[in-house]
This record gives structure tokens, sequence and C-alpha cells, in this order.
């Protein structure tokens, strides 16, 4: 079981993992190419329960602060219905960083914390605020790579 737990704890989801794995992502992602198959195609609501659940925050919170997007009317959507191509994208895009911060950090525990703890270099916002807009979460993936680099911790 120590073993399990440690290997759990090493493991750090990719794209597919954070919006559900395989079972709700049917899509090879080798390419942007299939990132915009996969945005046309739209993802299935369950995928972005399973990206709010990594993220720690609420589902109220993420779809009408972030999607802008009443939390009554995604929770009116099956599990197995698919989204939009705009709110798809727009998740996948999300899943992106949130697979960054996962690089950087290691853990969920870790990546929710730094996404919920103001920054310095993002003006004391924190990164989760960001993330309703493409120019803030590009200006989180750019922190997330300093702190890789070194260059910001």
């Amino acid at each position: 079981m120590q073993v399990l737990s440690k290997i759990k704890a090493i493991h750090k989801p990719d794209l597919v993992d954070l919006l559900g794995g395989i079972k709700l992502v049917d899509a090879d992602i080798r390419s942007e190419f299939d990132l915009i198959n996969l945005s046309n195609t739209g993802i299935k609501k369950a995928s972005l329960d399973a990206l709010i659940g990594h993220l720690g925050m609420s589902k109220k919170s993420f779809t009408e602060n972030i999607l802008n997007v009443s939390v009554k009317t995604m929770e009116r959507k099956k599990n197995d219905e698919v989204l939009d191509k705009r709110t798809s994208s727009y998740i996948i895009e999300i899943a992106k960083v949130t697979e960054h911060a996962f690089e950087v950090f290691e853990s969920e525990e870790k990546v929710q914390s730094w996404l919920n703890t103001p920054n310095r270099a993002l003006n004391q916002m924190k990164p989760i605020d960001l993330f309703d807009m493409p120019t803030g979460l590009m200006m989180v993936d750019r922190i997330l790579g300093r702190i890789e680099e070194g260059v910001y911790s």
C-alpha cells in the first residue's frame, strides 16, 4: 500500500487525466491539432467536473467566474453531454496551464496552494483569478515557465 501511495504522489496528471481520463476523452493527443480537433468535437461536461476537482475550487466559482455561465445552467447538463466548441476550447486551455502547474509543483496540494495564493509577479492577484481571460492564462503559464527555469520563485 505504501508503494502505491508513493507512486500516486509522483504521478503528474497529463491533459487527458485532468479532463477525466481516457473514458471521457477518447482522443489521442499528440499535437496542437489534436487539441483543435478535440475542441471542435467538444468535451463532455464530466470532463469539466474532473478539471474543477483538480483545481480545488467550487463548481459555482469556476462556472460563474471563469466560464461566465450560471452554475444552474451547467448543472442542468448531463455528464455525457458535449459542451460547445468555445467552452470546450477554453476548458482545454485551462487544463493545459494546470498540466504545466503539475509539471512544476508535482503535487495537487502544491498546485492548488500556488493557484490560490496572491503572487507578486501577477500584481498580487491569485493565478486562478486570471483564468477567466486568455491573457491571464498566458501570464500564469509564463510565470510557471519562469519558476521552472529558476528565474522566479
